[in-house]
């Protein structure tokens, strides 16, 4: 099956979305396409047959009510709403699917409203069908068709809305029992406030019911507490009853001893304060040949960044013996995050630099999004494939060691070959070795193109890519005028 064909049919299909005859909010444009199990293909997209029907309701419902769909795959552009998320007594289009007997779905984005993001996707899960993302460039194309539905959902997350969803993706989602309100920062919450324009005052009415709407407070006799996600976000002291909620971070350079410093508080203030020490120990100078002066770091701190804050807003925080790692030596700079990638995502696509967007901790990204302190959903692959093209630098080491993600970032190219495990990087020269993690980049590359990248001609380009064939690093496919060489990403 192409796969990606079914995806671009999807998006095709959802550019055909009707809008409701309301002016008070935009609805998303979603497309879906269906493959039966006997090959047969049918799709439907929002308001096709009447206004504001969801796509996938079009499809089940309306256009194959009376037929079975057992093993049917389907692709939907927009993650199908979750249980309880459509007044009663209408179905979630994720039950809907779970009825059909649908076997595996595609999804596009997850929803935008931090309240149900990846409800759905779980849902699915939990009832046994398969799910996959679309590809990270598409999810692009969607969210920019949907640029505006996704603002407005995000601006209804502001606001106090009457219905809740039960359903839970985290036990740190549930009322801290051993918590009260005043164990929660007045200071870092009145930031929030400010910088995400809600309209509440904290310890008002409508202060706890938007909060406990956005999952940071619950309601246990007739008082509100803050939930686990609220301690985490904006407790004083969160690792009083989370003790591995923090990061702990070592500086380990040759001629000198070993420095430790662990930085502890509330998730909104630790990115900051670990960025500040990573500044005061990576190597710097001072670039004067413009006006202003500017501080260059021997690693970008962007790309750092980057890493740390995913590291904050998507570790498994329910592994609660596992703490944020993060390492300088001369070497490398290493960032190990606690959990295994969020189903449905896969190694072997972060591996890749091109996995799809999806959060597993969407109230805290939505709250540090709110707060500026992390970009755009997408971004984040983005920065780190910049390094060998923006800095001349190598692109990352990635592995899983339960319970650890791991980003290994070399500090020079050379470094490339001692952390990335494998004896036969260590017979490349660094001409050779630049070329192999370019080749790391594009995944995929024709001879020709390798020689207007680096400016080599046709003898130096197949000389490299012949010995880097011979050591098993990358295989040769295709033939004659159509051969290109892949990258073997089980090496990494």
């Amino acid at each position: 099956m192409d796969i990606r064909k079914y995806m671009e049919m999807a998006i095709e299909v959802m550019n055909k979305s009707i809008q409701e005859p309301r002016s008070d909010k935009v609805s998303p444009k979603v497309g879906a396409v269906l493959i039966k199990s006997d090959g047969k293909i049918e799709t439907a997209f929002r308001g096709e047959l009447r206004h504001g029907d969801h796509a996938e309701f079009t499809l089940l419902e309306r256009k194959n009510r009376s037929i079975a769909l057992d093993d049917s795959i389907l692709f939907a552009t927009l993650e199908p709403c979750a249980p309880g998320a459509r007044k009663h007594p209408k179905l979630g289009c994720a039950e809907r699917i779970v009825n059909a007997r649908i076997k595996k779905v595609w999804i596009g984005i997850e929803d935008p409203d931090p309240s149900v993001d990846r409800k759905g996707i779980q849902y699915l899960l939990n009832n046994g069908i398969e799910v996959e993302m679309f590809d990270a460039d598409l999810q692009e194309v969607i969210r920019e068709a949907n640029k505006q539905f996704i603002q407005e959902a995000e601006d209804r997350a502001k606001k106090v809305q009457t219905e809740s969803i039960a359903f839970i993706l985290s036990q740190k989602e549930k009322a801290e029992t051993k918590s009260k309100l005043d164990d929660l920062s007045v200071e870092d919450i009145e930031l929030f406030i400010k910088k995400a324009t809600l309209d509440v005052k904290q310890n008002t009415t409508k202060f706890n019911r938007l909060f406990s709407q956005l999952g940071l407070l619950e309601e246990k006799n007739k008082a509100f507490i803050p939930t686990g996600l609220g301690i985490l976000l904006f407790g004083t002291r969160p690792q009083l009853l989370y003790p591995n909620a923090l990061i702990r971070a070592t500086y380990k350079t040759l001629g000198r001893q070993e420095e430790i410093f662990t930085v502890e508080g509330a998730l909104v203030n630790q990115a900051d304060e670990i960025i500040q020490w990573y500044e005061n120990h990576i190597g710097k100078q001072i670039d004067r040949s413009t006006a202003h002066r500017q501080t260059i770091y021997d690693y970008p701190t962007e790309v750092i960044r980057e890493c740390i804050l995913n590291a904050i807003a998507h570790r498994d925080y329910d592994l609660e013996s596992a703490p944020v790692y993060f390492e300088i030596d001369d070497t490398a700079i290493i960032i190990k995050s606690p959990g295994a990638p969020v189903n449905p995502i896969r190694i072997e696509q972060i591996q890749q630099f091109n996995a799809p967007s999806l959060s597993r901790n969407p109230k805290i990204m939505y709250v540090l999004e709110q707060m500026g302190l992390v970009e755009q959903r997408g971004l984040g692959f983005q920065t780190i494939k910049s390094l060998p093209i923006k800095y001349n630098l190598p692109l990352p080491v990635v592995t899983f060691e339960n319970p650890y993600m791991i980003f290994t970032f070399p500090r020079n190219i050379n470094a490339l070959k001692e952390v990335a495990g494998n004896d036969k990087l260590k017979e490349l020269n660094e001409e050779e070795l630049r070329g192999f993690d370019y080749i790391r980049l594009v995944q995929t590359i024709k001879r020709e193109k390798y020689e207007e990248v680096f400016g080599y001609d046709k003898k130096k380009a197949e000389r490299h890519l012949g010995r880097m064939v011979d050591l098993g690093l990358i295989q040769r496919k295709g033939g004659g005028p159509n051969t290109y060489y892949e990258i073997k990403l089980r090496h990494f």
